[in-house]
């Protein structure tokens, strides 16, 4: 009778830490949708083409709605099961949480976009941002496939989280390539403007250094596969 009980925990174990997974799967699948539309806001930014700028912008906020819905449903899954080892059900909170964090950052730096608009930003200065956007899209897939090989590829999956470090150091070195164009630009950029562009990298750059701290938590996952 004891067996039979171990193996019915087993499975149950076994079946809320899958269904987190997939939840979590799925949510990081949302987060990099909110980093791609940011992606192609900043593009088409750059080049002067405000209508699809705010349609791109329009289309994140939505991608962003549906993170928080996958967020709540992940932790209620997760709630569910007590019988679940806790320190894999604290890890895997963190990285739900992270991800939910990534796409604030996301939709925060793209409400900064949207204030800038009608704003003259300096050609140099958005290309950089584009740049700095294209490497979030590298960092968040990298994470997304780390995240897909937990329970698959564990040792695939500790090394693309790897990776997501080493991406994530490029953004902030441009990052601070960009800050250093202030003293070049900053006669001929709008105060006010200038104060929201700054705020825009800075929440690309916080976007990119979440990526590295969920990454932090599929090592200790992949780990434990």
């Amino acid at each position: 009778m004891l067996a039979v009980e171990k193996r019915s925990y087993d499975w149950f174990e076994h079946r809320r830490r899958t269904r987190g997974l997939e939840l979590a799967h799925e949510q990081i699948t949302k987060a990099f949708d909110t980093v791609t539309w940011l992606h192609k806001a900043t593009k088409s930014y750059s080049e002067k083409n405000i209508n699809d700028t705010k349609k791109y912008i329009e289309n994140l906020y939505l991608a962003e709605e549906e993170v928080d819905k996958l967020r709540t449903d992940t932790f209620l899954e997760l709630s569910k099961g007590a019988a679940l080892v806790s320190d894999y059900r604290e890890d895997l909170l963190h990285v739900v949480k992270r991800l939910d964090t990534l796409a604030d950052h996301t939709k925060d730096a793209a409400r900064c976009l949207e204030m800038l608009v009608e704003a003259e930003i300096p050609s140099e200065l958005c290309q950089k941002t584009v740049y700095m956007t294209g490497k979030l899209v590298d960092t968040a897939q990298m994470l997304r496939s780390s995240i897909e090989k937990i329970s698959s590829n564990p040792s695939e999956a500790v090394k693309e989280a790897k990776q997501v470090g080493e991406i994530e150091q490029d953004i902030d070195i441009e990052y601070l390539r960009i800050k250093s164009l202030f003293v070049k630009y900053g006669a001929s950029i709008n105060c006010g403007a200038m104060i929201i562009f700054d705020d825009l990298i800075e929440f690309i750059e916080q976007a990119a250094d979440m990526c590295a701290d969920t990454a932090d938590y599929i090592l200790v996952l992949s780990s434990r596969e």
